[in-house]
């Protein structure tokens, strides 16, 4: 009888676990105003990709500039105050030691000089705040990223309490992807993250577009309803291939270990398990297996096989042990 055959292969067979991802940034930031006032310019276009430190908004500062100035003003007084007051302690200083003034005199100069020292730490600590208020009608990217479209215009006026953002940051490389796998496959995952073999590959449905990665960590805590454990990867996405909300397919490679391999139809069920049939001298033979796992495929035999055996992967509903057969390759070939 005619069948199809091909040889059991040994070889380095991934362990990996599929899933449905969803791709989240792994910095995220809202920006608002820190200040009461009005935005002079935006310097920016909506959902252009900015870096760390770019200007992206200019609030109006000239009532913190004019108060800036006033500060200023009023440390120059007291520094002036207080060179005058350090004058009247050395004199006093001077008189005393010839007898012509009273200590009275000196004690009183040197608390004044003490006083007016003093008011200068708390002038200078007013003007410091008030140029850090300053710094805040620049507002700059914390960090590169993709920013949304503006919420605001010039013209428009803000305050802390908004609810709504100015605009809103994603980082975008590198970005997290978040699934969850079952909990069976946790105690390999952790030791094949110490081991540094974990990888993780995301593809968007449709596209086929993917990136690869690395698992970034694990979740502390197993789901009691579900028996699932987030994991989250951490990919580069250098090519922005991966955005931020957009669900994709993971699938997790844990490690890679040598198995034997057959094509999974040449793997039939009876009520006693998992068999294929095996030419050998020109004859099929039924041989009992161990199915471990299917990969892209192909079925991963744990016990039955050495690997280099011929199974039969078409015409197996046919046979029964001891049945003759030749394969169709080597008829055609006769």
């Amino acid at each position: 009888m005619a069948i199809d055959a091909v040889k059991a292969v040994r070889k380095p067979v991934p362990i990996d676990v599929d899933a449905i991802g969803m791709v989240t940034p792994i910095s995220s930031v809202a920006l608002k105003s820190r200040l009461e006032t009005t935005i002079t310019e935006v310097h920016f276009e909506d959902g252009a990709r900015v870096k760390e430190g770019d200007l992206l908004f200019t609030l109006d500062a000239r009532q913190i500039d004019a108060q800036i100035e006033q500060a200023e003003g009023n440390l120059a007084r007291d520094r002036a105050q207080l060179a005058g007051a350090e004058r009247d302690l050395r004199r006093y200083g001077d008189l005393i030691g010839k007898g012509a003034t009273t200590q009275v005199n000196l004690d009183n100069a040197k608390t004044q000089a003490d006083i007016l020292a003093g008011t200068i730490k708390g002038a200078q600590s007013a003007l410091d705040n008030l140029k850090v208020q300053k710094s805040f009608t620049l507002i700059r990217a914390p960090f590169a990223g993709r920013i949304s479209a503006a919420n605001v215009k010039i013209g428009n006026f803000v305050r802390p309490a908004d609810t709504a953002p100015l605009a809103t940051i994603n980082q975008m490389a590198p970005v997290y992807v978040s699934f969850a796998v079952p909990q069976r496959v946790l105690a390999d995952l952790r030791d094949a993250m110490v081991a540094g073999t974990t990888k993780v590959m995301a593809t968007i449905p449709g596209s086929g577009r993917s990136e690869e990665g690395k698992v970034a960590m694990v979740e502390n805590t197993v789901d009691a309803a579900t028996g699932m454990v987030m994991v989250r990867g951490i990919m580069d996405n250098g090519n922005e291939t991966l955005w931020p909300g957009t669900l994709v397919n993971t699938k997790l490679t844990i490690r890679t270990e040598d198995a034997v391999t057959v094509p999974t139809v040449a793997v039939q069920r009876s009520q006693n398990g998992n068999f294929v049939f095996v030419v050998k001298d020109g004859a099929a033979h039924v041989q009992p297996v161990k199915v471990s796992r299917t990969h892209q495929g192909e079925t991963v035999i744990a016990e039955g096989l050495a690997g280099g055996e011929e199974v039969v992967t078409d015409g197996q509903l046919l046979l029964s042990e001891g049945t003759k057969v030749e394969p169709r390759s080597r008829k055609a070939g006769a």
